[in-house]
């Protein structure tokens, strides 16, 4: 068995790889690496980034998004999100945006992967997943990119505050929140407070 062969052996379909952790498996990796592409083995995302593909009734798919990012970050903690979620929250937002937001620790910027744009935000906290609460108190955050109103989208989400678990928003807008948020939800929750004594 060739050493070329060797690392095909090692590749599983569907991975990610960086240059080093092909490295382990080769002496000769830029040359590998070359053979690889041409063989369609592997499938240059980005600089030092690869992707083994793993082939579907309908072609080659492309990488998972997790799977993508943890290589890229070189491992995690990390949060995918899109502006498309907001309109899940029913407060009146209507765009479609065609972006993934990745929250992490590491890096900051705009970043085509594999034909994709990722937009990697540093971030000091965000939640393991995705909850209502922090979709909400991000939409606050990111208001300024939405395509509608501000001034309506608050009013809708102060309405949707009524029926949502209060102490999850506050505590998630205390934690994820910025400063402007902080403000608008302990102003907003306070009122609603207030409405309910009344």
């Amino acid at each position: 068995m060739s050493k070329f062969d060797q690392l095909k052996a090692k590749l599983r379909p569907g991975q990610t790889y960086r240059r080093v952790d092909l490295a382990q498996w080769s002496t000769a990796v830029d040359r590998h690496l070359k053979e690889a592409l041409q063989a369609g083995v592997l499938t240059k995302l980005a600089g030092g980034l690869y992707y083994a593909p793993k082939q579907t009734a309908f072609g080659k798919a492309p990488p998972e998004d997790e799977t993508l990012v943890s290589t890229f970050l070189k491992g995690g903690p990390f949060l995918l999100a899109s502006p498309n979620a907001y309109n899940l929250l029913g407060v009146g937002t209507t765009q479609l945006h065609n972006k993934t937001v990745v929250y992490n620790h590491k890096r900051h910027g705009k970043f085509a992967l594999g034909g994709r744009t990722y937009d990697f935000r540093m971030k000091r906290a965000f939640p393991k997943k995705l909850t209502a609460e922090f979709l909400m108190v991000d939409l606050v955050n990111n208001l300024d990119q939405l395509g509608e109103s501000a001034d309506d989208v608050l009013q809708r989400v102060k309405a949707r505050l009524a029926a949502s678990d209060r102490a999850r928003v506050k505590k998630a807008a205390q934690s994820y929140g910025s400063e402007r948020a902080k403000k608008f939800f302990a102003r907003a929750l306070a009122e609603i407070g207030a409405q309910d004594a009344g």
